[in-house]
């Protein structure tokens, strides 16, 4: 009981560090405030709506995964997961969302560790390839569609293979559709918002640079060792600047954007899980003194 308590506290302390981390980074970073006050709050607001379908889509891609896995957990566990993973993702060292989310599977649900690693290699397979065909979708026109297909019938048959269906043995295969959709989801609403940011910036950027830019934008996520990928991403976004034909300036302007938007949003996030936490606490904590009260009438 004791170490229960010690880890509902645990839990609530690091929350309120990771708020106060966000308020300490927001108000020490001026151009994130400057580049804010300049947006409409139409324009934030659909930002703010859109990156939660992202999350969204996110929640959905991590239940396909856990799906191959052969593991369900419900939805509202998932959105948990998802949001948590997503705030400590940017403020935790080296990317260390997923591992957050591995160590977390396994002492609950006690999730093979190798198993969701080779799932969660299908994820990281789908978003860089679909990532890959939006920086190359300007080059490749319409042959981007049968290339698409053709990559998918290749990769489906290579599953089959003698040298790698054995590695994917105590798999369900049957979710690697939906991990896939729900991936690609996720990148059409992400290309959403930096188009919408893009446009904010620079009104004369079309959709069509957007999805170039999207492109690019994804794949510095594999290099990246710095929270959001901050400093990668724009490096990514200037050296393929021949492709998606986007300024420098507008490169500047659109991110720091783009992280004050998603600051925004992880502080909700963390608002969300405190309070959510906190409601699961304040719950086994009423029903603790309804039996106290009941075994004292008795």
């Amino acid at each position: 009981m004791q170490r229960s308590l010690w880890r509902r506290i645990t839990a609530i302390t690091v929350l309120v560090a990771t708020i106060i981390v966000f308020s300490y980074y927001f108000a020490k970073h001026p151009e994130v405030r400057h580049q804010l006050s300049h947006i409409s709050l139409g324009t934030l607001g659909s930002l703010l709506g859109l990156y939660f379908l992202s999350i969204g889509a996110l929640a959905l891609a991590t239940l396909a995964t856990l799906r191959i896995c052969k593991l369900r957990i419900p939805t509202s566990e998932g959105l948990l997961l998802t949001a948590y993973s997503a705030v400590v993702n940017f403020f935790g060292p080296l990317q260390s969302g997923p591992a957050f989310r591995a160590v977390y599977l396994k002492k609950k649900h006690h999730l093979n560790l190798k198993t969701f690693a080779v799932a969660s290699i299908g994820y990281l397979f789908f978003w860089g390839a679909f990532s890959s065909l939006f920086l190359l979708s300007g080059v490749l026109k319409w042959w981007l569609i049968p290339l698409t297909a053709l990559g998918l019938a290749l990769t489906w048959l290579a599953m089959k293979t003698k040298w790698v269906a054995p590695r994917l043995k105590g798999l369900d295969l049957r979710g690697w559709h939906y991990l896939a959709l729900a991936t690609f989801l996720q990148i059409v609403f992400v290309t959403i918002i930096y188009f919408i940011e893009l446009r904010t910036v620079a009104p004369g950027t079309t959709f069509a640079h957007a999805i170039i830019y999207t492109g690019a934008a994804n794949l510095a996520l594999y290099v990246s060792l710095t929270p959001g990928a901050i400093g990668f991403r724009e490096s990514f976004l200037v050296f393929s600047r021949h492709l998606h034909h986007v300024s420098d300036s507008t490169i500047v302007a659109a991110n720091i954007l783009d992280r004050a938007v998603y600051i925004i949003l992880l502080l909700i996030l963390a608002v969300f899980i405190f309070g959510t936490h906190a409601r699961r606490y304040l719950a086994l904590s009423q029903a603790a003194d309804d039996e106290k009260s009941s075994n004292t009438i008795e």
